[in-house]
């Protein structure tokens, strides 16, 4: 899930994929909307000015958005008109086409140049290229750079000066989705594995596709064209895809064909080829072996069964396991709408606090993250999801909000959202002769870490900000722009690291308290050499730590790695310390020693038992132990210390 705050540095005049107005801000001059995801929505429902300029495929996406319950309600006929709602931007949204720069005029003597790229993420979604007043950055959105993308973008003509390091980007504003350093399949490669497994089932199998966000057009265009059948979706979905091409009078229906606002358009609504029109592969026809109609709403034919469900996931991780996503980079369901709490104020977080804590259903300690989890969520001023439906909850009463209640303490169990789960059936096509009746594909709308990677070496900004970011789970783990892409950047300072520190030390007494309670959970008798990872080499730069790995550092404000890494790092050296290499070549026995006395350190601040810390020489840059004379305790031959026991 997006969390950021629309203000790009470098253009403080404009706001980017967060419209909420706020006192501390000026009112901006000109709006940018990278795709509809709802994450990238907030506040963009009441926004009166100024314009907003976006994709032509999202404006026409956008302006037929509506809320599960109406769209609902209009299908069972309760209403008599739809209420879409973002109708009332028709005047505000201003369509930009992909690939061409677009000079803007700010206000009077004041402008910008945006180029729109396409960000293989979902129709209309877009990245921007902002030009202006020398300065120029990068805002990805929501982005997939597979290896392929990333050399098509390199290759567009309005960023190859940037690509060719002709000129440098000062900044990318990038997608932090997903950090963890797992393998993701491509594309290309979930669609086929998808494919090699649905043709084994027999003819006449129903399928439905478990799409509830936009995104997997591709998916719906490929299954079509393998099994030679069109696809059935609900009026909602045929009227947004529809919104897609133009539609032209009567008297010019041949002479001027229709005009398609996005590359899947013509697959996905159809077209004209001289005297002809060529179906799509969508229809309001339910008497189709393939469905994708709406949650709440399905088709007689899905209702009937029996039903073979497609269902995307994130990847098949090396071990075997599944890893589904809830919720990661939003989007989890724009298709149906969600249960979700607005913006919560100080008394409205309290009530709802409350709430959680006269539910006798739910353990004390759980209480606590759902506390810390309601924090976090609502950190950025954003909808809090509850991953519930409307059509769940019917009706107000206290079962309804128990459910609401039931669910956010799990969301809070869950960290990030995601969800790793085995796999239940071999990637095989069958097991023992039995079909399955459900069928998994890996289909990843977000970039790897090592995709990032290559995004951001093809072009080596001077800077990246990210755009997905968790401030206390990035606090508590040490990860840092300069860890993550720093060796694939031109500049050596970046601004993100900067507000962190600037926020850790405003939040100092609330880290410190919850580093303090950490140590109490995972108890005081064990070894500091046991959460020291081991000595990494000086001629590798930094890496992001995985989950496992960074678990096992969590018990101070910072770890010893990252603070060992960066002492090593020429960059971060004191210009004064002349007397110190660029290079550390301290011995694998004197950095755990460091360790120690690191960790013990962060233990004597967090509280409890005071432990004394064993002097270090100065000699060797404080790497080695102070040598104690023989008549001392843990004095010999040697000399050498630690903790009152002698080095091995």
């Amino acid at each position: 899930m997006s969390t950021f705050d629309g203000i790009v540095a470098e253009f403080p005049d404009i706001r980017v994929d967060f419209f909420r107005p706020s006192p501390h801000r000026q009112a901006p001059l000109a709006c940018f909307l990278s795709h509809v995801h709802s994450d990238h929505l907030a506040g963009l429902e009441s926004l009166r000015s100024p314009f907003v300029y976006c994709s032509a495929a999202t404006r026409q996406i956008l302006l037929r958005l509506e809320r599960y319950p109406c769209r609902i309600n209009f299908a069972k006929g309760i209403l008599e008109a739809r209420v879409q709602t973002f109708k009332k931007l028709r005047f505000l949204l201003k369509p930009i086409p992909l690939d061409t720069p677009t000079c803007l005029e700010l206000a009077p003597g004041r402008h910008i140049r945006v180029t729109l790229f396409d960000a293989n993420h979902c129709p209309g979604a877009v990245m921007f290229l902002l030009e202006g007043d020398g300065k120029a950055v990068l805002y990805t959105g929501d982005v997939r750079c597979e290896p392929w993308f990333v050399n098509s973008v390199a290759r567009n003509p309005s960023l190859v000066e940037y690509s060719s390091h002709i000129k440098t980007l000062d900044k990318i504003y990038l997608d932090t989705s997903i950090l963890d350093d797992i393998p993701l399949q491509t594309k290309a490669d979930g669609i086929a594995e998808l494919v090699r497994k649905i043709v084994v089932y027999p003819p006449g199998t129903i399928f439905h596709v478990q799409a509830w966000t936009y995104g997997y057009e591709e998916v719906w265009i490929a299954l079509s064209k393998a099994l030679n059948s069109r696809i059935h979706v609900d009026d909602y979905k045929m009227n947004i895809f529809q919104s897609l091409k133009s539609k032209p009078s009567p008297a010019d229906r041949f002479s001027s064909p229709p005009v398609h606002f996005c590359p899947e358009a013509p697959a996905l609504t159809g077209f004209v080829c001289g005297n002809t029109e060529h179906p799509g592969c969508l229809t309001s026809d339910e008497n189709v072996h393939l469905h994708s109609c709406e949650r709440g709403n399905f088709c007689s034919v899905v209702e009937k069964g029996p039903v073979v469900w497609i269902q995307p996931i994130v990847a098949h991780l090396p071990d075997g396991v599944d890893r589904l996503e809830v919720g990661i980079g939003g989007g989890g369901e724009d298709l149906e709408r969600e249960v979700e709490i607005d913006v919560l104020s100080k008394e409205d977080l309290s009530r709802l606090l409350r709430l959680v804590t006269d539910d006798n259903d739910i353990p004390a300690d759980v209480r606590a993250s759902v506390s810390d989890y309601l924090v976090r969520t609502t950190l950025h001023g954003r909808s809090l999801s509850l991953d519930l439906f409307m059509s769940s909850l019917e009706d107000k009463n206290e079962a309804s909000l128990r459910s609401a209640l039931a669910s956010l303490t799990k969301k809070s169990q869950l960290g990030r959202g995601e969800k790793i789960v085995a796999t239940n059936v071999d990637h095989a096509d069958h097991v023992d002769g039995v079909l399955p009746d459900t069928v998994t594909f890996p289909y990843s709308r977000h970039s790897s870490y090592e995709e990032l990677c290559h995004l951001v070496q093809t072009f080596m900004p001077r800077d990246v900000w990210p755009c997905t970011v968790d401030p206390i789970e990035w606090h508590k783990n040490n990860i840092t722009i300069k860890s993550l892409f720093g060796r694939h950047c031109s500049g050596d300072t970046f601004a993100h690291d900067l507000h962190m520190e600037d926020w850790a030390s405003r939040n100092a007494t609330d880290l410190l308290t919850q580093s303090h309670s950490e140590l109490e959970t995972q108890g005081s008798s064990a070894s500091a050499l046991d959460r020291v990872a081991p000595e990494c080499s000086t001629s590798s730069p930094p890496k992001q730590p995985s989950r496992e790995t960074s678990s096992a550092s969590r018990t101070g404000k910072r770890t010893f790695i990252a603070f060992h890494d960066d002492s090593r790092d020429g960059k971060d050296k004191d210009p004064l310390d002349s007397q110190v290499s660029t290079e550390s070549h301290s011995s694998e026995g004197a950095s755990l020693f460091r360790a120690d006395a690191y960790n013990t350190m962060m233990r004597n601040l967090a509280g409890g038992d005071w432990t004394p810390i064993e002097l270090m020489s100065t000699s060797n840059h404080h790497t080695d132990v102070e040598k104690n004379p023989a008549h001392l305790p843990g004095g010999g031959k040697d000399g050498d210390v630690r903790n009152g026991r002698p080095m091995q």
